[in-house]
């Protein structure tokens, strides 16, 4: 059964949204710090060329964000355009794409929001220190 190409679009910017949570939790976020930490390390210090990659993998959003487009791909074998392999590898691509779209604005967005907060501890610094000093 062939999926009208509006439905896939529609598939395109949600199938995204969990590829894109992954991708960031995993290279980002302080529950996999330590695993991130051990894999920027060998990234860095292993002899062969193919591990110092595959450790790098885990660092990098957008790198890890291809693995784990493959993975929904498998698991929900969404294509875009084409019902054959061709449909993969654009619906794959896409994927990535629109996913790292999606992680650049949450990143503008968690800088935003740390900019804010700091704004806003300094001013309470400074009217505790302005207030102590009255």
């Amino acid at each position: 059964m062939e999926i009208p190409l509006n439905l896939q679009i529609v598939h395109l910017f949600l199938l995204a949204i969990p590829i894109a949570c992954i991708a960031w939790t995993v290279t980002h976020e302080e529950v996999f710090r330590e695993p991130r930490e051990y894999c920027v390390g060998k990234s860095k210090n292993c002899r062969s060329l193919f591990q110092r990659k595959f450790f790098y993998l885990f660092t990098c959003e957008y790198c890890f964000s291809h693995y784990v487009t493959v993975f929904f791909l498998i698991i929900t074998r969404y294509h875009l355009v084409f019902s054959d392999w061709r449909g993969y590898l654009i619906g794959g691509f896409s994927l990535v794409w629109i996913a790292n779209i999606y992680m650049s604005f949450f990143g503008r967005i968690r800088i935003a929001t740390k900019r804010e907060r700091l704004e806003a501890n300094l001013t309470e610094e400074e009217l505790k220190k302005n207030n102590d000093d009255s």
